[in-house]
């Protein structure tokens, strides 16, 4: 049995400001700092033998401080990085929704058709971001595994992993530094913990919408 902890960096400026942030590398902010530091304690007492990240500061600052308890390093993989927003990327959710207006309706009603202009699709990463998977429970066997990476790419994970396609995407939220926890035995994945942010009550705030 082999477990997966698939973990979303914490929250940036840009999370906040719903501004698309894709492949840009933008640090965490004082919260998001706070919710890995939190994470990290709360992932703790578990048997973590292997984490990999994003290289994105985000996701590899977050991946460190999980690592760090459990004295190991951190294996950035570009498989994890953020989707390439092209023509959206550092634009605010309003202006895409407004200038791109059209693309922007098939995103929120059929993302997984959409290919960002000079960026990627859903089936982009999905094949890129499966193929870490696929590594990681062959090389990890019997083992507990944290991936930290980005909205996007795991909404996506998530869906591949339930066995649903890509336009289910909507249908899963992900928060910042949410955990969730796939078991892998029998040639099988079994969702064990879906987003659980129980650990962040202590930051006295709701969390922030699907962006």
């Amino acid at each position: 049995m082999t477990e997966i902890n698939l973990i979303r960096h914490g929250e940036t400026d840009w999370n906040v400001e719903e501004i698309f942030r894709g492949q840009a590398d933008i640090q965490l902010n004082e919260i998001g700092t706070k919710q890995a530091q939190l994470v990290s304690s709360y992932l703790r007492n578990t048997p973590i033998e292997a984490v990999y990240s994003s290289p994105l500061k985000r996701a590899l600052k977050t991946a460190e401080m999980i690592a760090d308890p459990h004295n190991i390093d951190v294996m950035a993989s570009n498989e994890l990085i953020d989707l390439d927003y092209g023509e959206w990327q550092g634009l605010p959710h309003e202006v895409v929704k407004n200038k791109y207006e059209t693309l922007y309706q098939e995103w929120m009603k059929t993302p997984h058709l959409v290919r960002i202009p000079k960026g990627e699709s859903l089936g982009d990463i999905r094949k890129r971001a499966v193929s870490l998977i696929e590594q990681v429970v062959a090389e990890h066997e019997g083992s507990t595994v944290a991936l930290v990476s980005h909205r996007v790419i795991l909404k996506v994970l998530i869906c591949a992993l339930l066995g649903l396609d890509n336009s289910h995407f909507w249908n899963i939220k992900v928060d910042t530094c949410g955990i969730t926890t796939f078991i892998y035995q029998d040639n099988s994945f079994v969702i064990e913990k879906l987003n659980d942010t129980s650990f962040l009550k202590s930051i006295d705030r709701p969390p922030l919408s699907d962006f």
